[in-house]
């Protein structure tokens, strides 16, 4: 027989234990798949249950009732041959396993050898690494199937397969003796979306079917699973080499497939299939940050979203991920399909920006200290977007606090002696009220705190931290500004041009002490270089001095940043631990609960800083 087939991979939109939306999506892809003529079809990883399971991946009765749903999908596999994911208690042990079902019938079990522990990945917590090469014997629904690091013969193929780190290895699986010779390596996955992250899988996948000499079929999940973490549904396909098959990725769908025709015998042969995808980092974030919160916001069974909205760049670049949420939601899906997944009514001639104003509400809450150009900037946007939106002062409300704490005291409060207090009691004035807001519309709180101010608490706890997510916590400042003006001229939301003439500033202080945020802190630039240094690559005072010298000459100025920056870091660790949910999106972010842990109480680097004063 001819070595020809239709070898495809389809990306699932899954939620934790929800067995109806995951099952429902796995049959739809594998009926699609039949449509389409695929003959071998590959799941992502953990489909059944979702990836994101946390701790329930610890308990017994989550594995037995993905068994059972197991076995209700098999009949569904009748002409054509898949592979579907779930976790298997097995011997007292958590397994992370792949099970390829053909024309009807289970033919194994690869379990997952390769455990990802970095990052925002636990997955030595919940599942027990597979023994390369052992294959034992497991029964399910009365009957008994290989079960291990398992190939299997299949229309004249033989297949291995690999679960998502199994790939990143050196002493990959596929690397083993058992995959000697194996025609197609199928690889199911859950890798969460980062910046650029999607060219290194397709270099992986290109060099894993060189390396393994074979077909390399890679599938990933999709959106936002399970609150936190993006998957950009990436499908690739590569042959001996070369590449064959990439999807667009980020999609709005339920599901979406991709195939290809494989010749085995002659890779010239094989049709390619490779579509259109995002190009750079501005314009991923365009696509990832508003499916995440679509995704977030239909998941959690919100009514829509609520942002204190301040006419600055962070308040700014949310409303608008929230505005294009609905705009690419509503391209792709069309009125009906959106109207349904959001639980709203969508008129079949509504515009995008009606569909926004059903959605999202906006306000402006101002000052004595606030500008007109601020109300201005907020207004216009909110308009230009079809939000809705409200404007009240909360300078009554700042009163009563500050007058209550002045008798308590027996003194007035001035800016000379209580600045930070003044600053952020007006900050955490506006909390109750927008909350309340929240509450009355159903809807989500977002916060409005980027990384750059996680890193040094440049937020008011209670403040302008509050929120129920906080979608650009993982971006830097100078990324938020730069995206600000890619939107305005490359996404057409032309509400943004006053938002990018303004400085940002908190307007927290009197307009009279013309406050900016890199007054207050330093420049952002600086700050994101020392970050880079100190953070993501572990670096002591000094040495990020002596990597940052050449760049910033002003030796004095440099280290009085670096100073700032790693005191500021290390006492503000606690505000961090609070900060709202936010998305991953970089490759790597300061969120404690994902990535980036930090003690709460420590020296304050108090040694290291003393040595860098020193140096010349």
């Amino acid at each position: 027989m001819s070595k020809k087939a239709r070898i495809g991979g389809a990306c699932l939109n899954q939620i934790p234990m929800d067995w109806d939306n995951n099952l429902s999506n796995i049959i739809g892809a594998i009926e699609q798949a039949k449509k389409e003529k695929i003959d071998i079809l590959c799941l992502p990883e953990l489909c059944i249950t979702g990836y994101g399971c946390e701790d329930m991946f610890l308990s017994s009765w989550v594995s037995q009732k993905a068994q059972k749903k197991l076995l209700e999908l098999v009949p569904h596999t009748q002409g054509i041959a898949a592979t579907i994911g779930l976790p298997i208690t097995y011997n007292h042990h958590h397994f992370n396993t792949t099970c390829f079902i053909a024309n009807g019938e289970i033919k194994g079990f690869y379990v997952k050898q390769k455990l990802a522990n970095d990052g925002v990945h636990y997955e030595p917590r919940w599942f027990t690494p597979w023994v390369p090469g052992e294959v034992l014997d497991f029964e399910i629904g009365g009957k008994t199937y290989p079960f291990g690091h398992i190939t299997v013969s299949h229309e004249n193929l033989k297949i291995g397969f690999e679960i998502c780190e199994d790939a990143w290895r050196e002493d990959r699986p596929g690397c083993h003796a058992v995959n000697k010779e194996v025609d197609l390596i199928l690889n199911p996955s859950a890798s969460h979306f980062a910046f650029g992250k999607s060219d290194f899988r397709e270099n992986l996948v290109i060099r894993s079917s060189e390396q393994l000499d074979c077909v390399y079929v890679y599938t990933n999940l999709l959106g936002n699973e399970s609150g936190r973490m993006i998957y950009d549904g990436d499908i690739i396909i590569a042959q001996k080499g070369e590449l064959k098959g990439k999807n667009t990725r980020l999609s709005f769908k339920d599901f979406k497939t991709l195939s290809c025709e494989v010749n085995f015998a002659q890779r010239a042969e094989t049709e390619i299939n490779i579509r259109p995808d995002a190009a750079d980092r501005l314009e991923e974030f365009s696509k990832a940050a508003p499916l995440a919160l679509f995704d977030y916001m239909r998941k959690a069974r919100s009514k829509g979203f609520v942002l204190s909205l301040s006419g600055g760049a962070d308040s700014s670049s949310i409303a608008v991920l929230v505005a294009q949420s609905i705009k690419l939601g509503l391209d792709e899906l069309g009125h009906a399909e959106l109207s349904r997944k959001l639980g709203i009514n969508v008129a079949a001639n509504d515009s995008y920006k009606e569909v926004v104003n059903k959605v999202f509400y906006t306000a402006y809450q101002g000052t004595k200290n606030s500008s007109e150009d601020t109300l201005n900037s907020a207004k216009t946007l909110a308009e230009s977007l079809g939000a809705n939106f409200y404007h009240w002062t909360i300078d009554d409300e700042v009163a009563q606090y500050t007058g209550s704490i002045e008798n308590v005291l027996g003194r007035k409060l001035s800016w000379d002696t209580d600045d930070i207090a003044l600053q952020n009691i007006q900050a955490r004035a506006r909390s109750p009220i927008i909350w309340m807001l929240a509450n009355i519309k159903n809807c989500l709180l977002l916060s409005t705190s980027n990384r750059s101010e996680g890193d040094v608490g440049y937020a008011t706890m209670d403040g302008d931290t509050s929120g129920s997510i906080s979608p650009i916590a993982a971006v830097d400042k100078n990324f938020i500004l730069k995206w600000l003006v890619y939107a305005e001229k490359e996404l057409g939301y032309a509400g943004l041009s006053q938002v990018n003439s303004l400085s940002p500033t908190a307007e927290l202080r009197p307009q009279d002490q013309h406050q900016t945020d890199e007054e207050d802190l330093m420049p952002y630039s600086v700050l994101v270089d020392i970050e880079e240094k100190a953070i993501r690559e572990k670096k002591s005072p000094t040495e990020v001095y002596d990597r940052l010298k050449g760049k910033w000459p002003d030796h004095v100025l440099l280290k009085q940043w670096i100073t700032k920056f790693f005191r500021l870091w290390s006492i503000n660790q606690w505000k961090r631990e609070r900060i709202a949910p936010s998305f991953h999106l970089d490759d790597f972010n300061v969120d404690p609960r994902t990535w980036c842990r930090f003690p709460i109480l420590s020296s304050g680097f108090k040694e290291e800083l003393e040595e860098l004063e020193k140096l010349e």
